[in-house]
């Protein structure tokens, strides 16, 4: 398997984050669909990352359903429930996750615009949308080691990535301090090998 990726990109992590989990071999191909020489058009019509070409050169694009088939692998642990309707509901979480992700790159770009185009309007729109997630996520996070059941499941994975997005690109938010069950959530997280090989470079 080959998988294109940005290395500040948390839709690309997610899927790193989940290679490693399952401990398949793959070949990392690091790419920004920001910079004039990327080859991530040609893989990728939509011109984004995370792309994951097979062994078959079968190609898959967007997070979620690279997700959903590398769960087709049979590799454990297994990160969606066998009964389907779980499933939806562990990739609603997953959804929401990405949401989140969504609009902090959103909330991101729009503050480095020049200071005449830049809309605070447009940012706080989009924090308003992150908080709005955010304590969804913390009612459902009460009281549980995890979202799902008893073990990890793509939800926490997702909602991971997404908390340690905020903490790349929106530092300033101070999520942990209203939301404990997530601060809790994340701090099982992010001391698993698969989070700590993935951190994203700063900046």
């Amino acid at each position: 398997m080959k998988l294109f990726a940005s290395l500040t990109s948390p839709y690309a992590r997610k899927i790193r984050v989940i290679l490693h989990e399952k401990q398949l071999p793959f070949e990392l191909v690091v790419d920004s669909p920001w910079e004039s020489n990327t080859l991530i058009p040609s893989v990728n019509p939509l011109g984004k990352v995370p792309v994951l070409i097979t062994d078959d050169e079968e190609v898959y694009f967007d997070s979620p359903l690279i997700a959903a088939w590398l769960e087709t692998l049979d590799a454990p642990p297994r990160l969606l429930p066998a009964d389907r309707l779980e499933a939806l509901r562990v990739q609603r979480t997953e959804a929401l996750a990405d949401g989140i992700n969504d609009a902090a790159v959103h909330a991101f770009l729009e503050s480095r615009r020049p200071g005449g185009e830049r809309s605070d309007a447009v940012i706080a729109r989009q924090h308003a949308k992150i908080e709005r997630a955010l304590d969804h996520l913390e009612a459902q996070a009460g009281g549980h080691t995890w979202l799902h059941g008893d073990d990890i499941t793509l939800a926490d994975i997702a909602v991971g990535i997404a908390l340690g997005y905020l903490d790349l690109r929106i530092s300033d938010l101070d999520w942990r301090r209203a939301h404990p069950a997530l601060a809790g959530l994340a701090e099982r997280l992010f001391t698993r090998p698969s989070f700590i090989d993935t951190l994203p470079p700063a900046g």
